[in-house]
C-alpha cells in the first residue's frame, strides 16, 4: 500500500503562485510515477502533470505547461507542483497521485493511490 498527503493549498490571487506538495509512505518502491490532478465543482477530474520514479520524464496538460513545474524528491519521497501565474479556473480539489505500473494514458483510472486532496482557490 501507498500512502499519499497532499498539502500547500490555499486562497491566492490571480497571478499568485503556490507550491504544493505530495509526501508519500509505504510501499514506495512499487511507484512507477507520481501525477498531479485537479477537479473542479461540477466537473471531471482533470490530469495536470506527471513525473517519472527518476524524474528524468514530465508530462504536462499543454494549456498549463510554463506555468505549472513538477518535481520530485526521491530521497524525501515527495513531489511538488509549482504553479505560477494562477487564474481564477485553476481553482480546484488538486490530487496526488501514484501509479504501479507503466501505462500508456494520464487518465485518472490509470493512477492506483490517490491523497485527500488540497484545494487552491484562485480569486480575481
Amino acid at each position: 500500500q501507498v500512502q499519499l498527503v497532499e498539502s500547500g493549498g490555499g486562497l491566492v490571487q490571480a497571478g499568485g503562485s503556490l507550491r504544493l506538495s505530495c509526501a508519500a509512505s509505504g510501499r514506495t518502491f512499487s511507484v512507477y510515477a507520481m501525477g498531479w490532478f485537479r477537479q473542479a465543482p461540477g466537473k471531471e477530474r482533470e490530469f495536470v502533470a506527471d513525473i517519472s520514479r527518476n524524474g528524468r520524464q514530465t508530462t504536462y496538460l499543454d494549456s498549463l505547461k510554463g506555468r505549472f513545474t513538477i518535481s520530485g524528491d526521491n530521497a524525501k519521497n515527495t513531489v511538488d507542483l509549482q504553479m505560477n501565474s494562477l487564474k481564477p479556473e485553476d481553482t480546484a480539489v488538486y490530487y496526488c497521485a501514484a501509479r504501479t505500473d507503466r501505462g500508456g494514458s494520464y487518465r485518472a483510472q490509470e493512477y492506483d493511490y490517490w491523497g485527500q486532496g488540497t484545494q487552491v482557490t484562485v480569486s480575481s
